[in-house]
């Protein structure tokens, strides 16, 4: 008896203290957004998305937070460790990490999942006015920075130059740099030129054209058989509006592009992913005005290039709001 009571005793001293703010903190869902370099475009993207989900806090309990990090591929392998719960990775990654291609060459990730694409990013080619660089042929012979490895700068730029017949290791002198230090690069006379794939306008690319050494951001043509071959790249032009400083600021610039999209893992559970995405989806006009790069998107466009399974949370809500049958 003595010892009912004594239990009852502790239980209610325990109830009156901390149990209502461990009952709280036990409610609520941490989840962790893995975007890239702060420069980039998916560091501000990722916190637009963290923004609009912690404002309903209340209602869904879930509290987001964003890192940055290596990008594309680390986002993918960060997730399915259990490390990350989301991540925005491109299309690309996206599609070669499920069917088990590139870095993931015979490992596919079948636990990964699609959520909803976010803005076009495009492979963009910023080049030294005096490296004589005006088209992909040009660079033969020059230093090109394409990108570290595991990025999907890297991947794009080998795409590219394959696609025109341009050997990396023959051809040219490629520099395996982080894309946030390219510009910097450039404009020490270091190297002739850099690769970079990303959503406009673009912090990178903007350090890139505003220094003394004069840049221009290069056209990618004749590359048709890129866009044949694989599923995940389009043809597009990047506005020259938003780079006055380029010394070609008033040409049209035309490349291959493809969509960021938000990530996520069979894992996670249903209502968390169901949550998030009528968030972005419901608030979309807010969610545009966060970053100039997301400006252009539409619920529509948001469902395309998705090459692993929707997840089911997400499916849920875009069947609910007639988006899918």
């Amino acid at each position: 008896m003595h010892k009912h009571l004594l239990a009852a005793v502790l239980s209610l001293a325990v109830a009156m203290t901390g149990a209502s703010a461990l009952e709280a903190h036990a409610k609520t869902t941490f989840v962790t957004i893995g975007t890239g370099g702060i420069t980039g475009v998916y560091y501000p993207t990722g916190g637009a998305i963290a923004k609009i989900v912690n404002a309903k806090k209340d209602k869904y309990d879930i509290r987001a937070t964003v890192e940055s990090t290596g990008a594309s591929v680390f986002n993918i392998n960060a997730i399915m460790a259990g490390d990350l719960e989301f991540g925005i990775a491109q299309a690309d990654r996206q599609y070669q990490a499920y069917n088990g291609l590139s870095e993931w060459e015979g490992k596919p990730q079948k636990d990964l999942r699609a959520v909803f694409a976010l803005a076009p990013e495009a492979v963009t080619f910023v080049a030294a006015e005096d490296s004589g660089i005006k088209s992909l042929k040009d660079a033969k012979g020059k230093v090109v920075n394409i990108g570290n490895p595991g990025s999907g700068n890297r991947q794009n730029a080998i795409d590219v130059f394959e696609a025109a017949g341009i050997d990396i290791e023959k051809d040219l002198k490629a520099e395996s740099i982080k894309a946030a230090d390219a510009p910097r690069m450039l404009q020490d006379g270091r190297i002739d030129g850099f690769f970079y794939t990303g959503g406009h306008p673009n912090g990178n690319i903007k350090e890139a054209t505003a220094g003394k050494r004069k840049t221009r951001i290069v056209s990618i043509t004749d590359i048709e058989p890129l866009v044949k071959k694989f599923p995940y790249y389009s043809l597009t032009n990047i506005d020259m509006a938003q780079y006055p400083e380029a010394t070609n600021a008033n040409e049209k610039v035309t490349t291959v592009g493809m969509l960021a999209t938000f990530v996520t893992s069979a894992k996670v559970p249903d209502d968390v992913v169901y949550a998030i995405t009528k968030e972005v989806f419901e608030n979309l006009d807010e969610f545009k005005k966060l970053h100039p790069a997301l400006e252009g998107l539409t619920r529509e466009t948001m469902l395309e290039g998705l090459t692993a399974p929707i997840h089911p949370g997400a499916l849920k809500y875009y069947k609910e709001a007639g988006l899918m049958k």
